[in-house]
């Protein structure tokens, strides 16, 4: 079964689908062996921890590509991909959809801001018109090889024009070929219902990010208002991010490390997620004593 056909069955079979982000392919191990059905890479993320930049449209699609492959080698749960603005018109989309789908990823978002994007959190966004939006999905849909890589339109129209707006375009992006539909920045579980009623089946993903515009809805909320995935991009590079800092400022201050070792996974477990006894049984095999050389 292909990764995205191992998607649409996630999402088919889960009220609703969790969604975490992996921000590298330990993360992704990390992420599979904690039981998830469905993990994601965030294009703020590859931005921020693969090259140290913002969310801004300024990694290319090689960027992502690298950080797809080094994911989809040490994991088999289907990967969704942030694709940001498609990296160009039609024929850059071409080639991102028919990449990222030779690098292993289960499918892409898709939205309609302008090229110079920005975090669909922040203030300031602009889009592109619902007939550019329409193309770029139309260019999508025609590159994919495997049917079952799941494109996904993502809008952020609710901030600029509202929902009614927002509603309007989704429909159009979902009648060129779009398969799932990625409302941004919603606020209210109200705006899912509406989504929902708009759009009966085609399935809807909550973007539940930190620190950002929509609240902390649970899944049994996101449920009841028609969400069909439950989206978390980047609670753990976060967490991450801030454990970091604790150790960095901790042997700083305090001339060890002996105060943040509560904070650290053991070497023991970084090698039961890492099967290292396996690897280290293989030399043994190979190049163990008494082994002709």
């Amino acid at each position: 079964m292909s990764a995205g056909a191992l998607f649409r069955k996630a999402v088919a079979n889960a009220k609703p689908l969790q969604i975490v982000g992996a921000v590298n392919a330990y993360s992704a191990i990390l992420a599979d062996k904690s039981g998830y059905q469905a993990i994601y890479l965030s294009g703020g993320a590859c931005a921020a921890a693969s090259y140290g930049l913002p969310d801004l449209g300024i990694t290319t699609i090689n960027d992502v590509v690298e950080d797809i492959r080094r994911i989809t080698r040490v994991t088999k749960v289907p990967l969704l991909v942030d694709a940001d603005t498609g990296f160009g018109s039609s024929f850059n989309i071409a080639r991102t959809i028919e990449e990222f789908e030779r690098a292993g990823a289960a499918g892409c978002h898709i939205e309609d801001q302008v090229g110079a994007k920005r975090c669909g959190h922040r203030p300031g966004k602009k889009i592109v018109s619902t007939d550019e939006m329409v193309d770029r999905i139309k260019s999508a849909v025609a590159a994919r090889k495997d049917p079952n890589f799941v494109i996904m339109a993502r809008t952020d129209a609710l901030a600029n024009e509202g929902i009614e707006k927002a509603i309007e375009r989704s429909k159009a992006y979902i009648a060129a070929g779009a398969d799932m539909l990625f409302p941004e920045a919603l606020t209210e579980l109200e705006q899912y219902k509406q989504f929902r009623a708009a759009l009966p089946n085609v399935p809807i993903l909550a973007n539940i990010t930190e620190f950002g515009k929509t609240p902390y809805f649970t899944t049994e909320e996101l449920s009841n208002a028609g969400a069909s995935m439950v989206l978390y991009p980047l609670s753990a590079f976060r967490a991450q991010a801030a454990a970091t800092l604790q150790v960095y400022d901790a042997i700083k201050k305090d001339g060890t490390q002996q105060n943040v070792v509560k904070l650290m996974q053991t070497r023991e477990d970084l090698y039961k997620y890492l099967d290292y006894h396996k690897f280290e049984n293989q030399l043994d095999v190979l190049f163990g004593e008494g082994k002709e050389q």
